[in-house]
């Protein structure tokens, strides 16, 4: 999706909840500034302030912003000291993906509960399929109104609904509907809804294609529309001009497909200052081996291929992985292929960022594990699932993992990294936007 516009959001009147949804089996749900809403949930003090989650250090971005600080033009991905100076008295806060991932895990739940049909996008976003509940509980919009209003009752959030015949046009509603609405695209008028809009509104237009659109004259989707083809090539090339063209015309053949697979599972974090003392680096990695072991054992995944990605301070990026025989979601394991793999590329530089990731996921239970000599029945695999538990039953600030390094303390090492056993969770991001 491009730029937002101001568009009416349409959760009343003609594209509201009582518009025709006849044929309109497709739900796009998306949580309301969610980052911000779980913080802001658990401090019930933060309602109506500005809330900003991410962006507090020198190098941070903006992870989400509330609806009280975008008034301001704060936005997610916007550079943290720009935002600082946008809205000076906003709340910072340090993001808590484990609350994140729980909340999310909620929220798809009450999906599921509705129907089988869930394509996730993301934590906060899912395509939802519910031709198949309409004889148990009614007609689309009114499955869209129980959602939110379970959503509200049960998780004491806010999402946003589009209703439509395709994942392009519902997807198109519900950011039309933020925040706490709803859009119905009714089927047969889903030109009429979907010509007056900007061409940015459609996916794939970002800035520089709606720059070289308006200057053929093509400001909004209708007028796209009624371009010729060959215009459209010329301009955009073959493939993207395709692309257009259909979604133009609300032409979107794709399904919604439940349960997407992760293909790879991984955590970078950015130093708030370039950093070249190896045991520094080495604690972050230690921290962010146990983020990624924790994810796949969350999504019951292992993987046999480690990677390390290492940006040094002039921007160069170095990759570099393994691949082992077995599968592994072990903290310990995937720490030392990573540090083997960083010790081998020698960077010899001061480095930006750093990061870890498994590949080559199967489902951990039915993945072969065979046992190297002298390796104990019950050892660190063990260890860190009994780990899980306490945290899921306790919290996550309970079980704090211990370092491998001899002689690492407690404290923050001045350089932005944060130690293995100290608050971990909360310096890195698995997609934190930051360069």
């Amino acid at each position: 999706m491009g730029r937002s516009q101001v568009v009416p959001r349409g959760d009343a009147g003609e594209f509201g909840p009582d518009a025709d949804d006849t044929g309109c089996t497709v739900l796009h749900v998306d949580m309301d500034a969610f980052y911000a809403s779980v913080e802001i949930r658990r401090r019930p003090e933060l309602r109506g302030k500005p809330v900003i989650v991410g962006g507090a250090g020198p190098r941070g971005v903006v992870s989400a912003a509330s609806y009280e600080a975008r008034k301001f033009g704060v936005r997610s991905a916007m550079p943290g000291s720009r935002a600082r100076r946008l809205c000076p008295h906003a709340v910072f806060l340090p993001p808590d993906f484990a609350a994140y991932t729980e909340a999310s895990r909620a929220v798809m739940s009450i999906f599921r509960d509705v129907t089988p049909l869930v394509e996730p996008l993301s934590l906060d976003e899912a395509f939802l399929d519910v031709a198949g509940a309409r004889r148990l509980l009614g007609r689309p919009a009114e499955i869209a109104a129980l959602i939110r209003r379970r959503v509200a009752q049960e998780q004491r959030l806010t999402c946003s609904v589009g209703v439509a015949a395709t994942k392009f046009l519902a997807k198109l509603g519900s950011t039309r509907a933020k925040p706490d609405g709803m859009v119905v695209v009714p089927r047969e008028r889903s030109l009429e809804y979907l010509h007056p809009l900007p061409v940015e509104a459609l996916w794939g237009v970002g800035e520089r294609t709606a720059e070289t659109l308006q200057r053929l004259g093509l400001k909004t989707i209708g007028e796209l529309s009624a371009a010729p083809i060959g215009m459209l090539r010329a301009a955009v090339g073959d493939a993207a001009a395709h692309h257009l063209h259909e979604l133009s015309w609300a032409r979107d053949p794709r399904r919604v497909i439940p349960d997407h697979v992760e293909k790879s599972i991984g955590a970078e974090t950015t130093f708030d200052v370039d950093v070249s003392d190896p045991a520094t680096i080495r604690r972050t990695m230690l921290a962010l081996s146990g983020k990624v072991a924790g994810r796949l054992r969350h999504a019951g995944q292992a993987g046999r291929t480690v990677s390390v990605k290492i940006r040094l301070a002039d921007f160069q990026t170095l990759s570099r992985s393994r691949t082992v025989d077995r599968p592994t979601d072990v903290s310990r394991e995937i720490f030392e292929i990573a540090w083997a793999l960083f010790q081998a590329t020698r960077p010899g530089e001061r480095i930006r960022l750093i990061g870890v990731r498994v590949e080559g996921l199967a489902q951990a239970d039915g993945a072969p594990r065979q046992m190297t000599l002298g390796e104990r029945d019950h050892g660190w695999r063990e260890a860190e699932r009994a780990a899980d538990a306490v945290a899921a039953r306790f919290g996550a600030d309970l079980v704090k993992p211990a370092s491998l390094l001899r002689g690492d303390g407690m404290r923050t090492d001045g350089n932005g990294a944060a130690p293995a056993g100290e608050g971990a969770a909360e310096s890195q991001k698995r997609h934190n936007g930051r360069t």
